[in-house]
Parts: C-alpha cells; structure tokens; sequence
C-alpha cells in the first residue's frame, strides 16, 4: 500500500531507532542461516529484529535490539528463508473462500499470493470481485487481486454471468488491494487489435500496474508476437521448453505451474538448466490447487520441491518463488527477500533440499509451526445473494440429455479428447452409431456424454457433445458448477437418468460437484458460493472432493485429479475442441462446428 511521507517517514525512524539500538524490537529471531536470495548467500549466525510487522535489522548480532519485552524466536541454527509467493493462482479452483485457502497454506510457508478471480467475476462481475478484495484485505498474510480481464473470456463464443467492462477495469485500479490486470486470455482479441481488450491493459498500464499474459497456444509465429506487443508482462500457459525460451526472450515473465493437474515446470526447467536462461526471468506458480492438493502434499513448498526435484539448484527454485515473483509485481521493496523495511515474512527451515518448514512467521507474526495453524483467522461472511447463483428453468430429466440426428446410420463425431494433467484438449473425429433417431455409445465404449447446461439465467439451454478420455464404465453422471470460465453447470455421464440427477442435485444445493452411479449420489461437495466456493472450512472441502474424486474412480476414471480436467473442459481459450453454452469451440480457428458431421 502507499504510504504518505510523513507515514513512511515515522515508520523509517522507528527502524533506524531499532537497527541503532535506540529502540528495543518487538521481537528477535536469534542464530540462524539466512538465505538472501538477493545475493544468492546462505549466511551463518543470523539475526532478526522485527519492528512493526517488518524487518528492522539483519545482520550478525542483533543483541543491542533487545529490551525486556522483546520476543525471542530461536533460530537454531536453522535456515532463514522468506515467505514463499505464489504469482498467478485462482483462490475458487480449491473450492474455498479466501479465509480458508489462507487458513490451508500458511503452514506451508506462503506468506503472499497474486490472485486472479476471474471465475467469481464470470457470475457477479465487478461486485463479486469487489467481494474477494474485500475479505484478502484482512488476511494474516498479504493477498494481492488481480482485476479480471476477460469476462467473458471469448466474446462471442460462451455467454457468462456477468460482463467486465474496460471502465470497470480503470475503477478497479483505484481500489487499494489491486495490484494489476488477471490473465489477458482472449489472445486473439489482443493480437487482433481488439479495442476493448487494449484499453483495460491501458487502464491497468496507466496506473503503473502489472498485465498478466495468458497465450495458450503453441504458434510461436506472428500471433504469438503480436500478443506480446499487446503489453502483456507474464505468462503462465506454457508447456514446453520452446515455449519458455520465447517468452523470456520477449521480456515477459515465464510463469511455469504446478497446480494440481496442471504438471508444466518439468518440461520447462531446461530453459535453465541446460539452455542456460537467465532463471531472473522465470516464475513458480499454481495457477489452480484444488483442496485435496493443499491440505495433503502443500502449496508454493510442493512447487519449489518439485522444481528441486527436477534439477533446480534449491537457491534458484527459491528466488523463482520469492525474489522474482516480487520484482515482477513491483513489491521487491516489501517481500520477497529479508532486508530491511521488508515485511518480516520469514520461514524457519531445518533442509533446504526437501523445504522442511518448521515455523511460519508473516507480517512479524507467528502463525504456523510443524505444520499447524497456531493463529486465529478473521471471520468474513458472504452476503445472501452471493449464494444464489444456479437457476435452472425446471428440473432436467433424461430425455435433457440425449443426442438426435436427422438420420440413422453412422456420422462422424467431433469430439473433446482429454489430456491427462495438461489444460490443452484434443480434437477427435470418431464415428458414432445413430439408432432410432438417437447416438448410441454401446459401439464407442470410450466415449461419454457431455452437456453444458445454461445455469445464470435460467434459459433452459443445455447444449450436448461427446467426450474421450475419462474412462467411465457402466451408468453414471457427473456434473458440476466450477466450469471455466463462464460457469454454466457441466454434466458427463454415460447413463441420462444418473446425468439428469446429478444436475438436479447441484441445482438443490446451490452448486458444487457430484457423482452418481446406478442411481445413488456417491460423492458430493457443495459450493453454495457463486456455485464455486463452499462456506466450510478447507480441511472438510477437501474430505468431500475426496470423496468426488473416489466417485469418478468408482466410475472407472483413472485421471490424476479428474475433477479439474472435467472443469475445463468449457474454457474456450484453450486448444483444441471446448463446449460452450453456444456449442462446440474449435479454439484453433476460433468457431463453432457441430458435433455431428454428416458423412462418416
């Protein structure tokens, strides 16, 4: 936040006070290894005199900052290490509200996340992302917004809840908590010289604040440079080495993601370690953690690990998850490394290598120590409209679900091929049986059935298509309201009547995600807030999309998180083949086409 002079002023001499002795610390972290990323130094026999939430003195000793109502923390010899950041993330993709994605990664050592909710924005527009800034504003830890940028995401292809608008942009960035623009993901409207598209990274530029890329594909020609010269500062759509190479070298920030479907930083780190890249211009993030994902294997700590694991000397990872990431965003004076003046987000770490995290300290506070919340939380409460987000005409039956064509006889279908652990789908083209007026599956036992069912304005639209790559076996239905990124309800299934009810569930419990087999719901997680977040607490969200993702095993889907490959299979930003509330989206060429062709 900026400070007046005579604020920042006060403050700078209460800092000095302490650093010269004057003033006793509010607290002191004594004997540890600090590791400035900075520098790139691990330094023996450490202090820390905190101030005020922020770092007031670093150095050998910091015995002359002590007085008798200082806090001492011991070190022990243990590695003092900043708060780890997360640079682009969707709070909505762990199924939880701010407090509680907060309350499920101190422990892990985030001290400070980017935020993008966008998908909050694509069901209330300006007033609901005006209702995350809102409750990130009084986080233990710091939580930047990221103003949507594209709702809807693809004019023209999908029909979202609510519009974002470039004046509703140029407000936003008055607001404090803004930090800069969320993913720019309509990349042809950029590289198109779209006007409204160009004037909310105006606005954002305007205001000297950061433009978030989404560039999600893999033509690296002229498209690819007209985006950049769009003004976008960062991208995280990268899957392959070539892709992070050429982003870097355009002076954008290569943001490689491990969510918890998303697998990118792998494939990408030779752009380090054998290319020989500057690691300056590289970025870990998440982009989207579903509950499960951070409450068992971790957050920004299950990353740097990762990218550790992958040959990433544990120095270079850190700074991709600290120092870079503040730079990036115009913060390096607040977070992201420990200095002076910088918040006192500090992790005390017995291994480096396996980012053993004993103690989180945030804005100078003790809040986590061997894994467990040891610090209250703010209450934030929803307002009522907020959970009455799904409005279905009437209730769906099983005649909603069938596919019809003109003709009996074989047709080639086009269909969604889903990619385990990669956003991208692929287009298939399969030959589908049509009997009595109706595609039948018995003779495709790899495909499902996929419906988008219109869920904003209760038009009673449900738009049907083919998908591959699930693996469901004998009669089921699945559906959910987390559906990137305009949020109608999705439901796949091979049997109408287990599709219809799982629809009709959601539609009862104001949204979320369910399984239903042979009849009976085996798996549900309700998410009555926009139909995106549950109001219970992480530790239970994740028990219950346990239990989701124990249904779509119980369904025969063997994905690695099947449920958030389900969610996106409505992002019409991201090649190849996507469902709309407009239908089939080829996202290569940008157009509809329909899902059955008339000669096979």
């Amino acid at each position: 936040m900026p400070l007046d002079i005579a604020t920042w002023t006060e403050q700078r001499q209460q800092f000095v006070a302490v650093a010269m002795g004057r003033t006793p610390a509010d607290s002191v972290i004594r004997a540890g290894r600090w590791v400035a990323v900075q520098t790139g130094e691990i330094i023996p026999q450490t202090d820390i005199a905190i101030a005020a939430g922020r770092i007031a003195y670093i150095g050998p000793d910091a015995s002359h900052c002590i007085g008798p109502n200082t806090a001492i923390i011991e070190a022990a010899n243990r590695f003092l290490v900043p708060g780890l950041l997360d640079g682009h993330m969707h709070i909505e993709s762990g199924m939880v509200t701010v407090t509680e994605f907060v309350r499920a990664v101190i422990p892990h050592g985030t001290t400070g996340m980017f935020v993008d909710p966008h998908e909050i924005a694509n069901v209330f527009g300006l007033k609901g992302v005006k209702l995350m800034v809102d409750e990130a504003a009084i986080q233990p830890i710091h939580v930047w917004v990221q103003m949507p940028s594209c709702v809807p995401s693809a004019p023209g292809m999908e029909t979202p809840g609510a519009t974002i608008t470039p004046a509703d942009v140029a407000e936003a960035m008055t607001w404090p908590g803004i930090i800069g623009l969320g993913e720019m993901m309509n990349f042809p409207g950029v590289f198109n010289g779209d006007e409204n598209m160009l004037a909310e990274m105006a606005a954002t530029a305007l205001a000297r604040k950061t433009i978030g890329g989404h560039y999600a594909s893999l033509d690296l020609g002229l498209p690819f440079h007209g985006y950049v010269a769009g003004g976008a500062q960062d991208d995280h759509e990268s899957t392959r080495v070539e892709d992070s190479i050429a982003r870097a070298r355009q002076g954008l920030k290569s943001m490689l993601r491990l969510g918890s479907a998303w697998y990118d930083v792998a494939a990408q780190i030779p752009a380090i370690t054998e290319h020989g890249l500057d690691p300056r211009a590289f970025i870990l993030c998440t982009d989207d953690s579903h509950s499960g994902t951070l409450i068992r294997e971790g957050h920004m700590d299950r990353v740097v690990r990762h990218a550790i694991q992958h040959g990433l000397p544990a120095m270079t990872a850190l700074q991709m998850a600290t120092l870079n990431t503040a730079e990036h965003f115009g913060l390096a004076d607040q977070i992201g490394m420990l200095a002076p003046g910088r918040w006192a987000d500090v992790l005390l770490v017995s291994d480096l290598d396996t980012l053993t995290i004993e103690q989180v300290i945030a804005k100078g506070v003790p809040l986590a120590e061997n894994g467990r919340l040891t610090a209250d939380l703010p209450a934030y409460t929803y307002p009522g409209w907020a959970k009455d987000s799904v409005k279905l005409k009437a209730p769906l039956t099983a005649e909603s679900f069938r596919i019809s064509a003109a003709r009996d006889g074989e047709f080639t279908a086009n269909v969604i091929g889903v990619v385990e652990n990669q956003a991208p789908t692929r287009h298939l083209r399969q030959i589908v049986i049509v009997k009595a007026g109706e595609v039948t599956l018995e003779d495709n036992p790899d495909l499902a059935k996929i419906a988008l069912v219109e869920r904003h304005r209760a038009t009673g639209a449900v738009q049907m298509g083919l998908v591959s790559g699930f693996g469901f076996t004998g009669n089921c239905g699945l559906a959910t309201t987390v559906a990137h990124d305009s949020h109608h309800m999705l439901v796949v299934g091979t049997y109408e009547a287990d599709m219809a009810l799982a629809a009709n569930t959601l539609a009862q419990t104001g949204g979320g995600q369910v399984v239903v087999r042979d009849g009976q719901v085996i798996g549900l997680v309700e998410m009555p807030i926009a139909g995106l977040m549950s109001d219970e607490r992480a530790e239970v969200v994740a028990q219950k999309a346990e239990a989701v993702l124990a249904g779509f095993r119980a369904c025969g889907c063997t994905l690695n998180n099947a449920n958030m490959q389900f969610s996106l299979l409505a992002l019409v930003v991201i090649p190849e083949l996507r469902i709309s509330d407009r239908g089939l989206v080829d996202v290569t060429r940008f157009e509809f086409i329909p899902l059955l062709e008339d000669e096979p």
